[in-house]
Order: structure tokens, then C-alpha cells, then sequence
């Protein structure tokens, strides 16, 4: 669902130039710090997707001149492997150890994307990054938000990232 003219007009930008950048962060997270060149983006926003199966969500808040949430939400068996990337060992469960790097490349997006938000991005500010997983949860961000969300795909395997803002 496309965001409200009156959104895109209050960050000064257009929502094709937030998706590009969004889609920017997201690789270059994932091939510099993830280790994986195989990640491409299906090149279309999908609705909201809140409803989740064996899956992590890893979310990072932003406050300041524009508040909202970056959050990743990623199958247990890609989060595992790219864990195992990152961390140069195998990694065979989700545990702590992929809570803390799926939560870090939460992190990393936001922090890089928020600079798109505004001139170097000081003005806003990031939460320490909170992760769900289970067998069957919910994710809501409330009423008054504006969402996009992404869907990528690596290792034959998909994932969401998804830009939630207050309007």
C-alpha cells in the first residue's frame, strides 16, 4: 500500500527514493557485514505482513524528528545461515547468537537508513534492537503509520524488511 502524499511530503522525499535507498541499505548490510552476495530484491512492495511461522523478527526504533521502526523478519533456517556467515562458524539453532546478529543487522539497516530521513541523520535517533521469534506470533505498529515492506530473497529462501514511520 503506497504511503500518504502528505508523508512523503513531510520527509521531502518521494516513496520511490525511500524504497531505493531502503533496498541500497539492505545489501550492503548484507554483503559487508553478512558475508552474501546472493540477495536480490523482488521488486515489489507487498501489504503488511504481521502474522508469522518459525520466523525472527529484529527490530530497531527511531525517535527523533521522524519516530518509526526498521524491522527484519526472517525464516529460523535463513537467520541461522546468516549468522553463520557472519560469525565465520556453524551455527545449527537459533539461539542467542543469531538473536544478537539478526538484531545487529536490524541495527545496521537503520542506522544507515536513517541518514535518508534526514541531512546525516543526527537528528534521529535508534533503540537498542529488540527480537521476537517463535512458532506463531503477531507484529503490530498501532494506528497513525505509514509502512513499506520489502520482500528479498537469498539462498532460495525470502525475508521482509519493512520501514514503519509515525505520520
Amino acid at each position: 500500500m503506497p504511503m500518504k502524499p502528505e508523508t512523503m511530503s513531510a520527509l521531502n522525499t518521494s516513496e520511490d527514493d525511500l524504497i531505493a535507498g531502503l533496498v541500497s541499505d539492505v545489501r550492503d548490510v548484507f554483503v559487508n557485514m553478512v558475508g552474501t552476495e546472493d540477495l536480490d530484491h523482488l521488486p515489489l512492495q507487498i501489504d503488511v505482513t504481521t502474522h508469522f511461522k518459525e520466523c525472527l523478527t529484529a527490530m530497531v526504533g527511531l525517535a527523533g524528528t521522524y519516530n518509526g521502526l526498521v524491522s527484519v523478519h526472517i525464516p529460523w533456517p535463513l537467520a541461522i545461515k546468516f549468522t553463520s556467515l557472519m560469525l565465520g562458524m556453524e551455527v545449527t539453532e537459533v539461539d542467542d547468537d543469531v538473536n544478537d546478529a539478526m538484531g545487529e543487522v536490524a541495527n545496521m539497516i537503520a542506522g544507515s537508513f536513517k541518514q535518508h530521513l534526514s541531512k546525516g541523520g543526527s537528528d534521529i535517533q535508534l533503540s537498542t534492537p529488540s527480537v521476537v521469534n517463535g512458532s506463531d506470533y503477531m507484529v503490530t505498529s498501532g494506528s497513525n503509520i505509514e509502512n513499506i515492506t520489502l520482500k528479498f530473497s537469498a539462498n532460495e529462501q525470502w525475508f521482509l524488511v519493512s520501514l514503519t514511520i509515525e505520520d
